[in-house]
């Protein structure tokens, strides 16, 4: 049985300034609508907080590779951390300085981890819209497949995003099946993932058969 881990401010040790402690409160509140599901922490400083009285009703799926279609190795935490190496592979050349970061990244192996707490925002979506409604990131939550958009996501990827999504929708019910959308449906024409390789059939009824 997997349990969903409570979100911690991440102080490293010293003594939560009187931000942290709203924050922690928040985090708090959060925490009492535990369901069973594992979440690995690593907290990124890549996030601020979400306009006020916003309510929490897009689900955004991405993908990510570092270098591209490469697995397994540090760099997407490098990325998400702010500190990863732009000399390291000469793709990385586009990404000094990025600041950017996602609610949770699950790995090829089915590893869920978090990187900026839910009711807090991500910088994920970059420039985009819904239903007319612009800047994403103020009402989203930002999920990274490991993967391309040309190599299929593993039976593994799949199996934690339907049980991520089950969780979300429980807690944020704004959203619903209609407001799960990939990168490209909220950037098009600057963003395309996560690509033809992801089964939207397969993971749709899924969700339908646990709902």
């Amino acid at each position: 049985m997997l349990a969903f881990q409570s979100l911690r401010v991440d102080n490293k040790g010293s003594s939560l300034t009187e931000h942290e402690a709203h924050l922690q409160n928040r985090i708090d509140r959060v925490n009492q609508h535990q369901v069973s599901f594992e979440l690995e922490q690593r907290p990124s400083p890549h996030w601020n907080l979400r306009p006020r009285d916003t309510d929490i009703s897009l689900l955004v799926i991405h993908c990510i590779s570092l270098p591209a279609g490469q697995f397994g190795n540090s760099y997407i935490d490098d990325l998400f951390m702010g500190v990863l190496d732009s000399s390291a592979d000469p793709s990385f050349a586009d990404l000094a300085g990025l600041r950017v970061s996602s609610h949770c990244v699950i790995f090829r192996n089915g590893l869920v981890r978090q990187y900026v707490p839910f009711h807090l925002r991500a910088w994920h979506a970059g420039v985009s819209e819904f239903g007319g409604r612009p800047n994403c990131n103020d009402y989203s939550i930002g999920i990274e497949l490991e993967g391309t958009e040309h190599q299929p996501y593993t039976d593994a990827q799949y199996q934690s995003l339907v049980l991520l999504t089950r969780k979300l929708m429980q807690d944020f019910p704004a959203i619903t099946p209609e407001r799960i959308v990939g990168h490209q449906q909220i950037a098009p024409g600057r963003k395309t993932d996560p690509g033809p390789s992801f089964d939207w059939d397969r993971y749709q009824s899924a969700l339908k058969e646990s709902g």
